[in-house]
C-alpha cells in the first residue's frame, strides 16, 4: 500500500469570526494509511478545523482538498469521500438504529442490497445487533457514539474525520473504536481525529499535529516531536511545553 497518497490537504487555512482568528494559516497533509492526531487546548481551533475539513464551515481563506476534491468547489464529491463524527453526535432519536443506517445508505446512493449487507456488518462489528430495532432515543451515550461511527462508515469512506471519538465510552467500547480506526488506516483510508486523551494519541497515531491559539505549532511523528525536547519526553510533556501548560503540571505535581 502506498502511504504517500494525500487524502486531506490543507493549505494556509484561515478562519475568522469577526475580529477573532480561530485558525491561522494552518497547513498539513494526511496520507492514506495514516492516523493523524490533532491536539490542542480548549478553544485552540480543533473543532473549527474539523468543520472546515468536513465542509460545515467555509474557510476565510486558504484551501482544503479531501480525496483530491476541493471542499468548496467540489463539495459533493469531497463529502461523498468523507465520513464525519462530531464530538456530540446529533442522531434522529425517533428512528431505530437500522432505520438510521438505511437512511444514511440512501443519502450516499447505495443500492438496497449494499445497504442491507453493510447495515448487518456494522451492527455486528459494533456489537449493536440486539439494539438495531430499538429507538435511538433509548440508546446509552456509548451506543449512540458507536451508532454515529457506524453511520459514518456506511459508505466505506476514504477519509474519516472524528472529533473526540472516545469521550464517555467504557474501556471496551473505546478499545473497539481504536481497533476499527487502525483497521481503516491499514486498508488505506486516512483518519483525522482530535482528542484530549494524550495517551490515545501517543499510542495509536502515526503523526500528530498540535494547534495552539489557532496556529499549528508542531507536527510530526512521536520521534520527530521528541526531538523538540530531550528525546525521551512523553506526548504530555511535549504538549504542555509547547502550549504553555508546564506551570499547571508543576502545580499538579505539588498537589500530589
Amino acid at each position: 500500500m502506498d502511504t504517500l497518497i494525500p487524502l486531506i490537504e490543507a493549505q494556509n487555512l484561515v478562519k475568522r469570526f469577526g475580529e477573532k482568528t480561530a485558525v491561522d494559516q494552518a497547513t498539513f497533509t494526511v496520507n492514506s494509511g495514516e492516523i493523524y492526531g490533532f491536539l490542542g487546548p480548549n478553544g485552540a481551533g480543533k473543532t473549527t478545523t474539523i468543520k472546515m475539513i468536513s465542509g460545515l464551515l467555509r474557510p476565510t481563506s486558504g484551501s482544503i482538498r479531501v480525496a483530491g476534491f476541493d471542499v468548496q468547489a467540489q463539495a459533493l464529491q469531497a463529502k461523498a469521500s468523507c465520513g464525519y463524527v462530531p464530538d456530540e453526535p446529533n442522531l434522529y432519536p425517533k428512528l431505530t438504529g437500522r432505520e438510521l443506517l438505511q437512511f444514511v445508505g440512501d443519502l450516499f446512493g447505495l443500492d438496497r442490497l449494499q445497504i442491507n449487507r453493510r447495515t448487518e456488518e456494522l451492527f455486528r462489528l459494533f456489537d449493536l445487533e440486539e439494539a438495531r430495532d430499538d429507538l435511538i432515543d433509548s440508546y446509552s451515550h456509548g451506543m449512540r457514539q458507536k451508532t454515529a461511527l457506524a453511520a459514518a462508515l456506511m459508505h466505506d469512506p476514504r477519509v474519516l474525520v472524528l472529533d473526540e471519538p472516545t469521550v464517555g465510552l467504557d474501556p471496551k467500547s473505546a478499545r473497539l473504536i481504536k481497533d476499527i480506526l487502525r483497521q481503516m488506516a491499514d486498508r488505506g483510508s486516512a483518519v483525522f481525529l482530535s482528542t484530549h486523551i494524550l495517551e490515545i494519541a501517543e499510542r495509536m497515531c502515526d503523526r500528530i499535529g498540535i494547534i495552539y491559539q489557532g496556529k499549528l505549532i508542531a507536527q510530526g511523528t512521536m520521534q520527530q516531536l521528541r526531538s523538540l525536547g530531550n528525546g525521551e519526553a512523553t506526548l504530555e510533556d511535549i504538549f504542555l511545553e509547547l502550549t504553555g501548560g508546564a506551570e499547571y503540571a508543576e502545580i499538579a505535581e505539588v498537589l500530589k
